[in-house]
This record gives C-alpha cells, structure tokens and sequence, in this order.
C-alpha cells in the first residue's frame, strides 16, 4: 500500500480521476472516461459563473472537527466505485506478513523491517500557516477583522468552519451567506496550497538518512490525491514515498493527539511532532520531538525493541529446568 489515511472519510475529489483500466463483463452501468491532462499543463482555481462555489462540498476535508478516526482494528477505509472498503487490521498484518526471505534480509538489516507513515498537516507541511493566511485572506476581502486571541487562533486552526463563521467571528448567520464563505475560504486555501514548495524544516535531511538505511515511507492525508502527489512534487519529495509493510510494523509521525490515539488503534507506533500541540498533550506518543535533527535511525529501532510482548500479543511461557546432574564414575581399567 503507497498511503493510509486516519482520518474520517470524506468528500469525493475535486478533479476527474483516472480511467479504469479493467472493467466487469457483469456491470450494466457505462464506463465513465476523463480526458488525460496534457503533460506541463499547470492546475488552476476553478471558480463558477454564480460565485465561489467550485470547493463548496470538498471544504469539509480541510476546515473540520478532526475526529480519533479509528477504533481497535477498523483503522483503513477506502471509498471505490462499487461502495466502502473496510480492512481489518489483524487481517493486514497477516496478509502482509514476511516470506522466508524477507525474514532473512530483515534479520541482516534490521531497519529495513519498518516503515513509516507521516501525517500531511504540519509534519510535512505547515498547514497551520496555509490555514490562517486562508482566513486573512477572506477576513480582508470582507472587510472585517480577526480578534488576536489565543483561543480565536486555535478556533480558526482547529474548528469546523461552520462553527467559526457562527460562533467565534459571528462572520454570518444565514445559510446562504456562510455557504458563500465557505466556499471562497477553500479557494483561498488552495491557492495557497498549489504554491506550496517548501516542506516542514529538517524533513529532507531526516527522509534522505531514512531513505539510506532502506526503510519505505507514506504519507496519511485527507488530500485528494492527485493533489498529494503535485504537492510533494513540488517539494521534491515524491522519491520518498512507497510503503509495503504490515500495520505493526510501522511508525506514525503525527501532530495530534488524535492522530497518535488513531495510529495505536491501528496496532502502530506513534512519534509525535511537538508545535501544534504542546507536549503535554502528546504523552501517549510513544516519542515525541521537537524537530527532525532530534531523531536518528537507531530510534525507530529502539522503539520495537520490546516486540512481541506488548499488549495482546501472544507469549509462549517459559519453563525453567534445572540443570542435569553430573555423574561421577570410576575408571576400574589398570
């Protein structure tokens, strides 16, 4: 698998996806095909005619409540053509468990045997700024103002863009008119988005020294994702990212405190990125940094060195002998 997401599944993507490439004899319904976008041509804002609408049903992917995402064992959710699919993650670590070469390659090179998933918001990029510039941007297009306050940031960092609109700015209160802003605030946020190219400080240094001791990575994003893909293009970090290891075998690089409760559902470890949330509020990481330089190699090591007797996984019991006794005999040939 190249990506997991932890969150809640969301809205259908903005852009056109791919075509198919196989198709059931038995499926009645047409095959839909897109036009393939021209190679070098550049991805814009699209607006409507009546008005800043064109993002209005994929704001809720951005600008939302975060929820935990996953409960013990039902962490992957994916939507396709024919409807949900969930995957249990027992079923995963099976399915994906090493072949008797791998094994061996993994015994010689321990730190291959991992992989790592990291977050999009502000672990590979800092969301939090493309965010408030979002909302300074309509705050200056409306004519109003942003209170300074330490809660009305993290509200605006953090909420739901309803619930700012109406309860923290009090921006609007009919319906039509917080759909409005909802849909500019998105495009502004895209705007943003789209010229994005410089990842979170140290992330390079610490993907080329991951990279060099052979351990795959993904990325977790609600993101759609042939957005995910330009973006980490841009930043010159697309090489970096394919995965194929079980869930326990992973490492989650988070910022939120629900991100981390969401990745141990998923039987993972968890390293959580001290900035959004102070560092008290991520004591059930199973590390927690402040930047990249912090962390080497030996670490993510180091955090599976106790496998195989954490919680609910199986022991075998150990019976201890006592050593067999010696016999003492005499040699009677003179």
């Amino acid at each position: 698998m190249e990506s997991c997401s932890f969150r809640a599944a969301t809205a259908p993507s903005p852009f056109p996806s791919a075509p198919s490439s196989s198709s059931s004899p038995r499926a009645p319904c047409p095959i839909l095909r897109f036009p393939r976008p021209r190679k070098g041509r550049q991805i814009g804002v699209r607006r409507r005619a009546s008005g800043f609408d064109a993002f209005a049903s994929f704001a809720g992917k951005v600008f939302v409540d975060e929820a935990i995402g996953a409960e013990y064992g039902e962490g992957f959710e994916t939507f396709r053509m024919d409807g949900p699919l969930k995957v249990d993650v027992d079923y995963l670590n099976e399915k994906l468990q090493e072949c008797f070469l791998q094994r061996i390659r993994h015994a010689m090179k321990p730190d291959e045997a991992f992989g790592l998933i990291f977050s999009w918001d502000n672990v590979i990029a800092d969301t939090d700024s493309l965010k408030l510039n979002a909302w300074r941007q309509l705050a200056l297009e409306e004519g109003k103002d942003i209170p300074s306050g330490a809660h009305v940031r993290k509200s605006i960092i953090h909420g739901a863009a309803d619930h700012v609109l109406r309860k923290v700015l009090y921006w609007a209160k009919e319906e039509d008119k917080m759909e409005k802003l909802k849909a500019r605030l998105i495009e502004l946020y895209y705007e943003n988005l789209f010229k994005l190219d410089t990842p979170v400080e140290g992330l390079r240094e610490w993907l080329d020294a991951v990279q060099t001791a052979g351990i795959p990575c993904a990325v977790a994003s609600p993101l759609d994702r042939r957005c995910m893909i330009e973006a980490l293009d841009r930043m010159a970090l697309s090489k970096y990212f394919k995965l194929d290891r079980k869930p326990s075998k992973c490492v989650v690089f988070e910022d939120d405190p629900r991100g981390v409760t969401a990745a141990h559902n998923c039987t993972m470890m968890a390293v959580a990125l001290i900035g959004a949330h102070p560092a008290y509020e991520l004591v059930q990481a199973d590390l927690a940094i402040a930047k990249y330089s912090e962390l080497s190699v030996i670490n993510l090591r180091r955090l599976f060195a106790n496998k195989g007797i954490s919680f609910m996984d199986l022991q075998k019991q150990i019976i201890e002998k006592s050593p067999p006794k010696r016999r003492l005999t005499v040699d009677t040939i003179f």
